[in-house]
C-alpha cells in the first residue's frame, strides 16, 4: 500500500517571499544589507549584478516605475526550506506595453535573512529589454522638419 506523503507546514520563508511578490519594495524588509541580485536581463559578457540594500531598491524601484505602477508578479508555486526558495508565476505590467513573462524567481537565505536573489526570465534578456522598453511615439516631434 502506498501513503500519500503529509502535508508539510509552510516553512517561514514562503511567506517572506508570498510579502515581497505582493509587493517589491518589502525586500528591504527581509534582506541582509550587503545583498546580492543577479538580474533578469543579464549575460555572460553583463552579469549586471546588483550589491547591497540601495542598489537592490532601486532596482525594484526603477521595475516599477518602468511599468507606470502597473507591474505585478502573479505567484503561482513557493517552495522554501531553510536555505533555498524558488518562487514560480508570470510577470504581468500593461505599460510601457503590455507583458507577460513567465519567470522563476531563486532566493539563498541565512539566518532568515535573504543574502543572494537570481531574476529569471522565460525570455532572453535582449527580448526582456524590449518588453520595458517604451514604444515608438505616433506623435511627429513638434520640432522636426
Amino acid at each position: 500500500m502506498t501513503r500519500a506523503p503529509k502535508r508539510a507546514a509552510q516553512h517561514p520563508h514562503t511567506e517572506i517571499l508570498r510579502t515581497i511578490y505582493g509587493d517589491l519594495t518589502r525586500i528591504v524588509d527581509f534582506a541582509v544589507d550587503d545583498i546580492v541580485l543577479h538580474r533578469a536581463d543579464r549575460t555572460a559578457e553583463d552579469p549586471r549584478v546588483r550589491r547591497g540594500i540601495r542598489a537592490v531598491r532601486a532596482h525594484e524601484q526603477a521595475l516599477i516605475r518602468m511599468t507606470e505602477y502597473t507591474l505585478v508578479m502573479d505567484v503561482e508555486h513557493i517552495v522554501a526550506n531553510d536555505h533555498f526558495g524558488t518562487v514560480l508565476g508570470v510577470l504581468r505590467a500593461q505599460r510601457p506595453r503590455e507583458l507577460s513573462v513567465p519567470f522563476c524567481g531563486l532566493w539563498r537565505f541565512v539566518d532568515g535573512r535573504i543574502v543572494e536573489h537570481w531574476e529569471n526570465a522565460s525570455c532572453g534578456p535582449d527580448e526582456l529589454r524590449h518588453l520595458f522598453t517604451p514604444p515608438p511615439s505616433l506623435w511627429p516631434l513638434a520640432d522636426a522638419d
